[in-house]
């Protein structure tokens, strides 16, 4: 049996290796190209916003910040937005006095138009198309 397998059969070829994997030429013209456009855009953005103009030094002293208005027991500010809103929700007041317009409370306005139903709302036995 001899070694060379293309001696065995002649359909069989050597096998060969790529002589070069990546040309140099086109990965340095993408390079080069995409360098040359981050270099215009840096440009165009420097002239479209010119912020080092408008950048200034503050004299001293600087205005004083005001403290941040942090919550210091967060459970009572809920429990008290809650029983706030619920009080709204449950109770009588006026929305809008000069013009006459009241809110009333969700279960009495709910028992109202279960009631009385709404004007002009198609009736259960209406013939619908």
């Amino acid at each position: 049996m001899p070694d060379d397998p293309a001696a065995a059969d002649p359909h069989f070829s050597r096998p060969r290796h790529e002589v070069r994997d990546v040309a140099l030429r086109p990965v340095l013209v993408v390079g080069i190209g995409v360098g040359a456009a981050l270099v215009m855009l840096a440009v165009a953005a420097n002239l479209l916003f010119p912020q080092h103009r408008l950048d200034r030094l503050m004299a001293a002293p600087l205005p004083p910040m005001a403290a941040p208005a942090l919550q210091s027991d967060p459970p009572a500010d809920m429990a008290a937005f809650r029983a706030a809103d619920m009080a709204r929700l449950n109770g009588f007041g006026w929305v809008d006095r000069a013009h006459g317009v009241a809110h009333v409370p969700v279960g009495q306005a709910m028992r109202q138009v279960a009631r009385e139903g709404i004007p002009d709302w198609p009736g259960a036995g209406a013939d619908r198309p």
